[in-house]
């Protein structure tokens, strides 16, 4: 179990804290990725399931392209809160 001062935990994708498990399929607010574990390692993978055709590699780069991990979830994505920000306590 994650301590509680280290929650929210950090999205895979976008990187900002938004996810209060890993791997719970849980989706980031941010950039919509669902987290079904899929990490570092693993990243260049495509692994189907909740995020289809995407590794979590173009995800990733999708965020940065154009601010959600696919371009259709584009309405559903909203900007990171302060708290949720990589460098928040």
């Amino acid at each position: 179990m994650t301590p509680i001062r280290d929650l929210p935990l950090r999205c895979p994708c976008c990187g900002f804290k938004t996810l209060s498990e890993r791997g719970d399929y849980e989706i980031c607010a941010v950039c919509f990725w669902e987290d079904d574990g899929q990490d570092d390692d693993d990243a260049d993978k495509v692994l189907g399931g909740p995020n289809g055709s995407l590794s979590l590699t173009v995800g990733r780069a999708n965020y940065r392209a154009f601010g959600a991990s696919r371009r259709l979830d584009l309405p559903h994505v909203r900007p990171p809160l302060p708290e949720e920000m990589p460098d928040a306590v």
